[in-house]
């Protein structure tokens, strides 16, 4: 996969594209001021290249709350005994396989993971912790932080306006 160089256009449209993906193309280039058959193509490449990874839907956590509960939502730390390439990819293609499981990151220094969950409920929860923590004799220490409020969530990469030369 070729990565393209990237113009001021191009940022524009990953940026606008970041905050509402579900413009249709004549909109989009409406609001970029270029032509719709320019911006079909421009984001097609963009697309292409794996600039846009994908495009998905992001729920309400209020409004999904008031039909199926608010659930828990979770901060949690994993340090591992050892942290040798082969324990670190296990470790990592457990928590894949793992729906409850919304981020993953390994972080340094101090605990190998961070990950954000989310669970229907306690049991949930802890039906989450046996098979991710308890059943890996690696897992040296688990740290959880409960949410009790979100304040913010996005997932939007800061784009510079263009790139410098």
């Amino acid at each position: 996969m070729h990565t393209p160089e990237l113009d001021a256009l191009d940022l524009q449209l990953l940026k606008q594209l970041q905050v509402d993906c579900s413009l249709n193309n004549q909109t989009l280039a409406e609001r970029m001021n270029v032509s719709a058959p320019t911006c079909l193509r421009r984001v097609k490449r963009l697309r292409e290249a794996g600039l846009i990874e994908r495009e998905i839907a992001v729920l309400s956590a209020d409004t999904v709350a008031q039909v199926v509960g608010h659930g828990l939502t979770a901060v949690v730390e994993i340090t591992l005994d050892r942290q040798d390439q082969a324990a670190l990819e296990a470790f990592e293609q457990r928590v894949l396989q793992q729906d409850a499981v919304q981020q993953c990151y390994r972080v340094s220094p101090g605990p190998d993971f961070c990950l954000v969950v989310h669970a229907p409920d306690m049991p949930g929860y802890l039906a989450l912790t046996q098979r991710l923590f308890t059943a890996d004799a690696n897992v040296r220490n688990v740290k959880t932080f409960f949410s009790i409020k979100r304040s913010k969530f996005g997932a939007q990469l800061p784009l510079p306006a263009a790139l410098q030369p």
